[in-house]
């Protein structure tokens, strides 16, 4: 692999001294970019653009065109892991991702195989391999995966839910089996990553996107114990560096600390929580990712500006930020906005590092 060119990304996550603080941004590939939508076009389908590792290499590669950004980001989706375990993925005009087969009993729970995910994920491994060459050392690539509990509710749920009431029922009735499960998705994800890490990326996130949907001691029963189980099996050297691990609960921000102390090198934050306050809590444990709102980049550019300068303060000085929206960037942004943000960063930052 060529050498890499640009480590501020892996070096901030690791707290060591890097010149500015380093940014890229979830969901960086998508549809608010117009070449994203023609590659897209191009695939026929979201599933389509996944599964075939050249079109997942240039729509990873785009952003990285346009913005100085410090990361690269493999272009799949969180449900590749249960879709290989035969629930049959497809997604739906403003609905989003939906199963054929959801989880409804205790048998289709122990019917589940969690080496069929690594068997039929080849694909993934192929992009992660194709992209980390088409970077020639440009920037770091970020493998990812769904937590074991996400993944959960989209399996019992069948698709996205505003409450949960499936999930949580059998969490709550049948814990048995909801932990039968979550050991068996907590398999799936270590391999899963494992095999990215194998394949050429560089850093690791785990997206606890319903997280935060749970109460405190649920939260650490259902969702915090497995990724922690999944940091545990997970490599943590490649090509003579550390492997960062970065996790991030939507809604996390009462649990900070529990997180923290999970093995991961990073906390994503969502906007919900002040930067200032939380490396207060947390000190120099582990480096903090986040956090703008990623409505704010509706905003004028001007006032974008405004909100980077106010977290870079609010985080300070030294290293161990790594800058990010809250979430995931939404489709209908403006290009032009992404680029004020990054600009921002890049201006300002240099600051906080002298």
């Amino acid at each position: 692999m060529a050498t890499l060119q640009n480590d501020r990304f892996l070096r901030a996550l690791l707290r060591e001294p890097v010149d500015r603080t380093p940014l890229w941004m979830m969901r960086q590939a998508g549809r608010y970019l117009p070449e994203y939508r023609a590659t897209r076009a191009q695939a026929g389908s979201f599933m389509g653009l996944c599964t075939q590792p050249e079109l997942a290499c240039e729509v990873t590669m785009q952003p990285l065109r346009r913005y100085d950004m410090d990361a690269a980001i493999l272009f799949s989706d969180i449900l590749t892991i249960p879709d290989a375990m035969g629930l049959g993925l497809y997604f739906t005009e403003g609905e989003g991702p939906r199963f054929e087969r959801p989880l409804s009993s205790e048998a289709d729970i122990a019917a589940l195989e969690p080496n069929r995910a690594r068997d039929e994920l080849g694909y993934v491994m192929d992009a992660v391999s194709l992209i980390r060459k088409e970077l020639n050392g440009k920037v770091p690539l970020i493998g990812f995966s769904g937590s074991p509990w996400t993944l959960a509710t989209y399996m019992v749920e069948g698709g996205s839910s505003k409450d949960f009431a499936k999930t949580k029922s059998l969490a709550f009735n049948n814990p048995a089996a909801m932990h039968q499960l979550l050991d068996k998705l907590a398999d799936a994800v270590a391999v899963y990553l494992t095999t990215q890490v194998e394949q050429g990326a560089q850093a690791l996130q785990i997206f606890d996107t319903w997280g935060g949907s749970l109460s405190h001691e649920a939260y650490q029963e259902f969702s915090l114990r497995y990724m922690q189980a999944v940091i545990e099996r997970l490599p943590r050297e490649a090509d003579g560096r550390r492997v960062p691990i970065i996790v991030f609960t939507k809604g996390g921000g009462q649990w900070l600390e529990q997180i923290a102390d999970c093995g991961a090198d990073a906390v994503g934050l969502d906007w919900t929580t002040d930067i200032s306050s939380a490396r207060a809590r947390i000190g120099d444990k582990v480096a903090l990712q986040g956090n703008m709102d990623p409505a704010m980049l509706n905003a004028k550019p001007e006032r974008i500006r405004e909100e980077v300068a106010k977290i870079l303060a609010g985080y300070g000085n030294g290293t161990g930020h790594i800058f990010n929206l809250g979430h995931g960037i939404t489709p209908g942004i403006d290009p032009e906005c992404v680029g004020a943000m990054v600009d921002a960063v890049i201006e300002l930052s240099p600051a906080y590092h002298s």
